[in-house]
């Protein structure tokens, strides 16, 4: 597949999510996202405000990490996190999943887990959900049935990893995803994707979107 510098920068999510990140860390994620024309930076919730008057004018986008990284928090947290992040600049949520409910086969708890961060839309039609399952940690099985329940709880975007439980994103994985939820919905790559090559095996496989803390050395790649 033939993916152009800019077009794979686009699809890029340039993101720092470390608990050691420093303001001059974010700052330089926010300038360096603007000059190499990334689609958008993603941060922790206590970041979002700096990111967001740090990218004010530009056409990055702001993503913020809901119930990050494990996922083992209230609903209810969560949905405040949410509310919070887009009070302070938010325009995209990387929300992880309720990876204890999965595993229970409490489904119905899964679904509402996540429809309690995306009814954050109603502040806004233009936020973007993206939920992350953490494909490490699901048999095939899993990762079928939590794809479904992503997709009907209304969010937009299925994610593979946060990147803190060792592998992180799959060719196969992201096929299996892609197959699952069918052609009109987000499938979000990240978590060990550090080069060009990388990338595109991965839009290859499905994926529309990359998440990366390497973004520009695979950008510096695409050359």
């Amino acid at each position: 597949m033939a993916v152009s510098k800019e077009e794979l920068a686009r699809m890029m999510d340039s993101t720092n999510v470390k608990a050691t990140a420093t303001e001059s860390e974010i700052e330089k994620l926010c300038k360096d996202a603007v000059e190499y024309g990334f689609g958008c930076v993603c941060v922790n919730l206590v970041y979002v405000k700096l990111a967001a008057r740090l990218l004010k004018g530009s056409k990055v986008k702001v993503c913020s990490t809901i119930g990050f990284p494990f996922g083992v928090t209230l609903s209810e947290i969560k949905a405040l996190e949410a509310v919070k992040a887009v009070e302070n600049g938010a325009e995209e949520l990387d929300m992880v999943i309720s990876l204890s409910a999965l595993k229970s086969g409490d489904y119905e708890a899964v679904k509402r887990d996540v429809a309690a961060v995306v009814d954050v839309k109603r502040l806004s039609n233009e936020i973007v959900v993206k939920v992350i399952i953490e494909t490490v940690c699901l048999t095939k099985e899993e990762k079928v049935i939590a794809c479904r329940l992503v997709k009907e709880a209304g969010a937009d975007f299925v994610k593979t990893s946060t990147g803190f439980l060792g592998k992180g994103a799959s060719v196969e994985d992201v096929r299996l995803m892609r197959q699952t939820v069918g052609s009109d919905f987000g499938v979000k790559a990240a978590g060990g994707i550090r080069t060009y090559a990388d990338a595109v095996a991965m839009i290859e496989a499905g994926a529309n979107r990359i998440g990366t803390s390497t973004a520009v050395i695979i950008i510096e790649g695409a050359r």
